[in-house]
C-alpha cells in the first residue's frame, strides 16, 4: 500500500507544472546534469579520485609540476598534470570540491535559519523589535559581504589560540559567510509575514489561543517559504564565490584542507612560470559549479513566479 502511494505521489509530481517547466527547459536540464556529476565526483572523491593528493605517502616530487594530457611530457596517469607537490590535479580539483560544497550548502542553511528567524519575529511582533532588526540590517547591507565575512574570521583568529586555527577554520569559514548574508532572507520574510499577519488564518490561531511561537513556525514558516527556497538556491553559488575569494586571500581553509579558491591561490603562483594548468583547470571547474547553480536557481525563480505563468 506505501509502495502504491508513494509511485502514485511521484506520477502526480511528475505530472505537475514544476516537473513539466523542467522537461521542457533544456538549460535547466543541462545545468541540473552538470550540477548532479559534480555532486558525485564531490561527495565520492574519497573513492572514484584517481589518486588522494593529501596523502603525504603517495606523494612524488619527481612527478611535480607534469603537464597535462596533450603536451610534451604529460604523464598518463596524471589526466590533467600535477602541481609543484606531485599532486594529481583532476583529483585535487575532486576533493577540493567537497569543500567549496560544504562551505556554500552550510554557509546558506545558517544564513537561512539567522534570516528566516528574525524576518518572522520583525515582521510579525512589530514596532521597536522590528525596526531595531531592520535597522540591524540595513547597517549590514552596507557593507560588503566580503568585508563583514573577513572582520569575522580575523576576530575568530584574534581570540581562538593559534595552534586551534587549522582545526576550526572551516567553522570559522562557515559562520564568516552565513551571518554576513543573512540580512537579505531577513527582509525577504519581513516582507512576506506582514502580508501573511493579516489573513483569516492567522487572526483564527489568535482567537482559539495559539502561541505566537506556534502561529510563527507552524502557520506562517511554510508560507513564506517559497522565495526563501529560489533565494538560497541562488546563494548558494554567491556563498562558494566568497568561499573562494576568501581562500584566495589566504583566509579560507587550510592547505591540508584545499577548497577550489586554495587551489586557485596556490596555481597563481605558477602562471606566469607556464605551469597554467595548475590553475586554470581548477578555475574552470570552480566557473562550472558556480553557472550551473545559478542557471538551475534562475530557471527555480521563474517556474514558481505566478506571474510568468
Amino acid at each position: 500500500m506505501t509502495s502504491v502511494a508513494s509511485q502514485t505521489r511521484l506520477a502526480r509530481w511528475w505530472d505537475g507544472d514544476l516537473a513539466y517547466g523542467f522537461r521542457r527547459s533544456p538549460v535547466a536540464i543541462v545545468s541540473a546534469l552538470v550540477l548532479a556529476v559534480c555532486l558525485v565526483a564531490a561527495l565520492f572523491a574519497p573513492w572514484i579520485a584517481p589518486h588522494n593528493p593529501f596523502d603525504l605517502a603517495t606523494l612524488n616530487l619527481t612527478d611535480a609540476l607534469a603537464p597535462p594530457h596533450g603536451m610534451a611530457g604529460a604523464r598518463p596517469e596524471y589526466l590533467l598534470g600535477t602541481d609543484d607537490q606531485g599532486r594529481d590535479v583532476l583529483s585535487a580539483i575532486m576533493f577540493g570540491t567537497r569543500i567549496s560544497l560544504l562551505v556554500g550548502v552550510a554557509a546558506v542553511a545558517l544564513s537561512v535559519m539567522l534570516g528566516v528567524s528574525l524576518g518572522l519575529v520583525s515582521g510579525y511582533g512589530g514596532g521597536r523589535l522590528d525596526a531595531f532588526i531592520m535597522r540591524a540590517a540595513d547597517v549590514q547591507l552596507s557593507f560588503p559581504a566580503i568585508l563583514i565575512a573577513l572582520l569575522i574570521d580575523g576576530v575568530a583568529r584574534a581570540v581562538l589560540p593559534r595552534g586551534a586555527h587549522g582545526d576550526v577554520a572551516l567553522v570559522v569559514l562557515i559562520v564568516a559567510i552565513g551571518v554576513s548574508n543573512w540580512p537579505t532572507y531577513a527582509r525577504t520574510v519581513r516582507s512576506s509575514t506582514l502580508v501573511e499577519k493579516g489573513k483569516e488564518y492567522v487572526q483564527a490561531a489568535r482567537v482559539i489561543g495559539i502561541t505566537p511561537a506556534a502561529i510563527l513556525f507552524r502557520h506562517l514558516l511554510p508560507n513564506v517559504l517559497g522565495p526563501v527556497l529560489v533565494l538560497a538556491t541562488i546563494n548558494i553559488a554567491t556563498a562558494i564565490v566568497l568561499e573562494a575569494t576568501l581562500s584566495f586571500l589566504g583566509v579560507g581553509v587550510p592547505p591540508t584542507r584545499p577548497s577550489l579558491g586554495t587551489l586557485i591561490r596556490v596555481g597563481n603562483d605558477f602562471l606566469f612560470s607556464g605551469e597554467w594548468w595548475i590553475t586554470i583547470f581548477p578555475g574552470a571547474a570552480l566557473v562550472i559549479l558556480v553557472l550551473a547553480i545559478n542557471l538551475l536557481g534562475d530557471w527555480l525563480r521563474d517556474a514558481l513566479n505566478p506571474k510568468l505563468k
